[in-house]
């Protein structure tokens, strides 16, 4: 009998072969990255804003006049025409926000209540419509019922929608068709968890249909409150309505009363900072009404015991009324504003008495061949690549330092940095970007970046990040250390385990990131509008100059050509993620 004996023998690895020198150079790399990461976050969040803000109260402070300590500023700023804008913004913001909130509700219920057939096309028009920037829904309405408009030149009067639209009615209905998929992400989130058993307990005490529906918006008051903050804030923030519809008709608002003070010479730099307070304050009001309305009450609906949704059956009758009502909203959101984009791109001459106004492709041929219409797209393009590209991978870390186990200083800070650039306008992130990196110091420091695109990058990159972190820090919550712990210990460093064990997990909410981010940049305004370099015009600012000139025909080809080229994009990302993608990077998430 032959006895076998093995000897395990244990190979060195890096971490083993010598540990203090090893953990040595991972505390100073990890060092040195944190103050990189905490250095960025101040320089592209933090630094403007507040030199921005702090301006409204000691414009000496900053050399913007003699006081050190005044409230001139917002004495200017609540006065007069300033002072009726911010109550026609306060107004609109809450129409806007009940009438979001109202027909988001209807479409929630339709989509997760009823078996209507074909209500899951909703959740693409909500993409759709999250991805189309106001300004363009607007100059969709505007090329259809401007005089010697579309509808002027085929022979439909149109001087009395002119009339109801160009004011504060078609402003509320182009803010609400935005609203609209904020308020239905907002309850129908939390119209998902309400079981089924509430409406059959009042169903069995005797109460009807009206009963069951008011008990049921009772207990989804946390989503229908939440709908009504973050809709009412988009609202008086918005820059692409104030900039085209409402600026057309006259109607002043907030927003772009803050852009003239920006854009005006001499610039008035602590009244614009006093709009940005009032705005932030008017934000901050919406979020505490929306705390007191839930005080003190719970909405504590999911337990072990939760009945599944049971689908309403529609009658014919009502299944076609809901069917019509649908196909009206659609018509509304996006079928005429792009039947009024792409028929303006198709007429040659609209807007101007130079060309035939006849129908062809004359105007697209002219952006494809012009520098002056089609560099635009190209910079704006490359810009929004690497706007995406940065911003992802920034994102990634804020998202990995929030879903860090336990309440940490650091997440704490970080989680406040976030939150307060959410509810600022991406005017008021412009306009601290143009006063805060033109400041003297700068070029004390040999850094002067004022008007180059450098500034537009770092800009862009502060507005995006915020959101994009926000859509990561979900899937960067669910990464277990252990694994990386276990690549660590099988000898792969910091790069190849998260190469290896981290980036197969989240490749897919990364590319989806990217992509939201991409198409985001491509077609931003504000930012574009107020910080675009001389001699470089985003494509926004391309779309704006040539409306100036009353070049409708291009401006709205550039518009049309925007569009596509982010859907296209978006389009090539999932497919090549689809078709390329090793097939365990695919199968995660996906269900049978």
């Amino acid at each position: 009998m032959v006895r076998l004996e093995h000897q395990v023998v244990a190979l060195p690895s890096p971490i083993d072969a010598a540990p203090d020198d090893v953990g040595r150079r991972i505390g100073v790399s990890r060092g040195s990255a944190f103050l990189v990461f905490w250095l960025l976050i101040v320089a592209i969040l933090v630094v403007p804003i507040l030199l921005f803000l702090a301006v409204a109260f000691s414009p000496a402070l900053l050399a913007q006049g003699p006081e050190w300590f005044t409230l001139s500023a917002f004495a200017q700023a609540l006065d007069g025409q300033l002072l009726v804008a911010f109550l026609d913004s306060t107004v609109v913001g809450v129409v806007t926000a009940v009438l979001s909130a109202a027909i988001a509700f209807w479409l929630a219920w339709v989509v997760m209540r009823t078996d209507l057939v074909g209500r899951r096309i909703w959740t693409g028009v909500a993409f759709a419509l999250l991805l189309t920037p106001s300004y363009l829904i607007a100059l969709g309405w505007e090329r259809l019922l401007e005089p010697n408009g579309v509808l002027e030149l085929i022979g439909i009067p149109a001087d009395g929608a002119r009339s109801v639209m160009y004011g504060p009615v078609g402003i509320v209905v182009v803010l609400t068709v935005k609203g609209i998929p904020f308020a239905f992400l907002a309850i129908s989130n939390t119209l998902r968890g309400l079981g089924h058993e509430f409406e059959d307990a009042v169903r069995v005490h005797g109460g009807g249909r009206v009963a069951a529906l008011r008990i049921v918006v009772a207990l989804l008051s946390p989503g229908v409150w939440a709908a009504l903050a973050i809709v009412f804030a988009e609202s008086i923030s918005d820059f692409g309505v104030a900039s085209t519809l409402a600026n057309d008709s006259h109607f002043l608002v907030a927003t772009y009363s803050l852009y003239m003070a920006v854009d005006s010479f001499p610039v008035h730099f602590p009244v614009a900072a006093a709009i940005s307070w009032v705005l932030l304050v008017l934000i901050v009001l919406a979020l505490l009404a929306q705390n007191a309305a839930l005080k003190g009450r719970s909405f504590r609906v999911l337990s072990g015991r939760s009945k599944p949704v049971l689908s309403q059956r529609l009658s014919p009758a009502v299944t076609a009324i809901t069917w019509l009502c649908f196909l009206v909203f659609l018509l509304l959101a996006l079928g005429v504003p792009a039947f009024g984009a792409v028929s303006a791109s198709l007429i040659d001459g609209l807007g101007s008495l130079a060309g035939t106004h006849q129908w062809d492709l004359s105007n697209y041929l002219r952006v494809l061949s012009s520098p002056q219409l089609g560099d635009p797209l190209v910079y704006s393009a490359i810009l929004a690549a690497i706007t995406a590209t940065a911003g992802v991978a920034l994102a990634v870390a804020c998202a990995r330092v929030l879903a860090a186990r336990g309440s940490t200083l650091p997440g704490r800070v970080l989680d406040f940095i976030l939150l307060a650039a959410v509810a600022l306008p991406g005017i008021v992130f412009a306009a601290g970007y143009i006063f805060a990196y033109n400041l003297p110091l700068w070029g004390a420091l040999h850094l002067q970046i004022y008007g180059t695109t450098t500034l537009l990058l770092l800009a862009y990159l502060a507005t995006a990040l915020p959101s994009t972190t926000r859509v990561l820090v979900g899937t960067m919550s669910q990464i277990q250390e252990s694994m990386l712990e276990a690549s660590r210990v099988h000898g792969r460093g910091p790069l190849r385990a998260w190469l290896s064990i981290v980036i197969p997990v989240i490749a897919r909410p990364l590319l989806s990131a990217w992509l939201l981010t991409f198409a985001a940049t491509l077609l931003e305004l504000p930012v574009s509008q107020l910080l675009s370099p001389p001699g470089s015009q985003p494509v926004s600012v391309g779309i704006e100059a040539a409306l100036a000139k009353y070049d409708y025909g291009g401006g709205t080809a550039m518009e049309v050509l925007a569009v596509l080229f982010a859907l296209v994009v978006v389009g090539i990302g999932f497919g090549a993620f689809r078709l390329f993608a090793p097939a365990g990077w695919r199968a995660i998430g996906r269900t049978r």
